[in-house]
């Protein structure tokens, strides 16, 4: 891998909503990257849930703040990228913290490793209060071995050719413009979105396992049916991306390696739980897919971001 050249700047984007104390740990953390990072571009929904004691503390932060009603997850970060006049965009969510001082570091290296590589993707790591189920799959998604995904990988890796994550994710600027960067509006998913059309237009997705940020959630079966109803609209509202690669077959290896993991670990008592949140996400994933045919009050009650809805 080529070293980072520091002729390259870098800008880190973190569209935010309520943040608390984990934004501020994030914010120092960043602070202390071995990379110098250019601008911090804030993108905040709603300036009353914004502390403004961080303007004194951090005064380097660049915070736009948005209401609600503008928010969109491509459409806001497209409106952040247009104000970054860096040769690279680090996006970044509010809850991810960096593992380390290199994660910037080794992000942009495993991006500036090949000119064909556009997008670069971080390792996201359990926090402490991760679940034993979780925390494998963390493992499945984001293993210790970095590579780069092309065209030619969609007949081996399917649909998780495409898979990149905001959550931590680094972004040529010439190639993001070039391509016209994220979808100004969808309810969620942008990131592979953006990562299939980098794909066949030719380019690399690079997944970064060197660069690691601390992030995970416990999701209810429930909230995990909500999150997996949108990412089935998502996938219905773009098949000139999604349709032509199948989903479930990874959702069903995963399915498999943890069923048997739990096995291999005495874990038994986890299963019905781990049937039960698998059931709840395909449901929802399967609903989320034909969500043409649902009538309005069955799509507002499945969805996890009713304000999308607001403007069909």
């Amino acid at each position: 891998m080529e070293i980072y050249t520091m002729e390259k700047t870098t800008d880190v984007i973190i569209p935010t909503y309520r943040p608390g104390k984990e934004f501020g740990r994030l914010i120092e953390r960043l602070q202390k990257q071995s990379c110098p990072i250019h601008r911090i571009i804030i993108m905040n929904t709603e300036e009353k849930f914004w502390n403004k004691e961080w303007d004194e503390k951090y005064p380097f932060l660049e915070v736009h703040h948005i209401p609600k009603a503008e928010f969109d997850h491509g459409g806001t970060r497209k409106k952040a990228a247009a104000l970054s006049e860096a040769d690279i965009m680090v996006f970044m969510t509010q809850d991810a913290l960096p593992a380390d001082g290199e994660l910037i570091q080794n992000l942009t290296g495993a991006l500036c490793s090949d000119e064909q590589i556009g997008a670069a993707y971080a390792r996201q790591l359990p926090n402490a209060e991760c679940s034993f189920v979780e925390r494998y799959t963390r493992s499945f998604n984001y293993p210790e071995i970095s590579c780069v995904k092309t065209k030619a990988d969609l007949p081996r890796y399917g649909i998780k050719t495409y898979f990149c994550s905001n959550v931590c994710a680094a972004y040529k600027k010439d190639i993001f413009e070039k391509l016209g960067g994220f979808v100004e509006r969808t309810i969620f998913n942008e990131d592979m979105i953006y990562a299939g059309n980098l794909i066949q237009a030719g380019y690399g997705i690079a997944y970064a396992a060197d660069a690691k940020v601390i992030h995970s959630h416990n999701y209810s079966c429930m909230q995990q049916f909500h999150r997996n109803f949108d990412l089935g609209v998502s996938q219905a509202e773009h098949p000139e991306i999604f349709a032509s690669v199948k989903s479930e077959g990874e959702g069903i290896r995963l399915v498999k390696q943890t069923f048997r993991y739990l096995l291999s670990r005495g874990k038994i008592w986890l299963i019905p739980g781990f049937v039960m949140q698998s059931g709840c996400k395909y449901a929802g994933y399967l609903a989320g897919k034909k969500y043409q045919k649902l009538p309005r009050r069955v799509v507002m009650w499945c969805t996890m971001s009713p304000y999308y809805w607001k403007a069909f």
